[in-house]
């Protein structure tokens, strides 16, 4: 793919934002130091920031805020709020987008009035009597990585699977159960990159398998015939709409042996780690590391703007 925004960050001070204080920490430190690397590449001034929480800063003369921050703080509004109210731009959705995209509740209300296809899906609230139709995969609905994710096959696992669920909030998001081969699509802009196919060697695709070397393959571009690719690139960018996003985004698809989808979620933040989906998907698309984290740059400045 054409590159748009070449040579936008040489000289550019910025601040890279990581770490913050939810779950998917360690895994935000890791796309943090990846990205700082390919940033200086570029040209960029950089520096690093571990941030915990909203009594962040960035040193005066910022010219832009990349935010690496997944998970709680940095992807679900937080962040984007704190900034847009110091004026100072940053990278990817703003607080809108980014709280809604962020919460798989809100985000299921906005597929089905869009026409996205996923799967059936009910709220449970905590105290509530539960009566969850077997299988089905609950979900703690404001984290990411697959933190607080569970597939329920029989009845004794429903208790400790809402447990830990329940940790997370007073609404857990329990799914009709959709099985299906697993795949991603990148979103930069308004173009859909090459489908990623995510094989675990066991299980399903959780926090372990994400970022651990090894225990899981990548098909990229994943083997569909082109109408099934064309099919799935489609509902991702619908997803996108759907939701108000415009910068750059992970779409979560499930796809049936029938042909059918479900659209997972969309994530705003994707991981920028060595094992990691969207700089997978860039490089087979022509983007390498460095050009990716400039695109993202270019098309948030621009989003900023508008």
């Amino acid at each position: 793919m054409k590159q748009h925004y070449k040579g936008i960050m040489n000289g550019m001070p910025v601040a890279l934002v990581m770490g913050g204080p939810g779950k998917e920490r360690e895994i935000s430190l890791r796309s943090g130091a990846a990205v700082a690397g390919a940033l200086r590449d570029c040209g960029a001034v950089v520096t690093e920031h571990d941030v915990r929480g909203p009594g962040f800063a960035p040193p005066p003369g910022t010219a832009l805020v990349y935010n690496m921050i997944h998970g709680t703080f940095g992807e679900d509004g937080g962040l984007q709020s704190l900034l847009d109210a110091k004026g100072i731009p940053y990278t990817g959705e703003g607080a809108e987008e980014s709280r809604i995209a962020f919460d798989k509740i809100e985000t299921k209300r906005r597929f089905d009035l869009a026409g996205v296809p996923t799967c059936g899906w009910r709220v449970l609230n905590r105290g509530e009597e539960v009566a969850c139709r077997l299988p089905c995969v609950v979900k703690a609905p404001r984290q990411g990585s697959s933190v607080g994710v569970h597939i329920v096959s029989s009845a004794p696992e429903l208790p400790a699977a809402l447990e830990d669920c329940f940790l997370y909030g007073d609404q857990v998001l329990v799914e009709e159960f959709f099985a299906g081969r697993e795949l991603t699509v990148g979103i930069l802009g308004d173009l859909a990159l090459p489908i990623v196919e995510v094989v675990p060697h066991e299980g399903f695709y959780d926090y372990e398998h994400k970022y651990t070397k090894g225990a899981t393959e990548y098909h990229v571009p994943a083997e569909l015939p082109g109408d099934l690719a064309a099919k799935v690139k489609r509902a991702a960018i619908k997803a996108c709409l759907a939701l108000g996003l415009r910068v750059y985004s992970r779409v979560d698809v499930l796809l049936a042996p029938d042909g059918s989808l479900n659209v997972l979620e969309v994530n705003t933040i994707p991981g920028m780690t060595e094992t990691s989906l969207l700089p997978k998907a860039a490089a087979v698309a022509g983007l390498n590391f460095p050009a990716l984290c400039e695109e993202i740059a270019g098309l948030s400045l621009l989003a900023r703007n508008r």
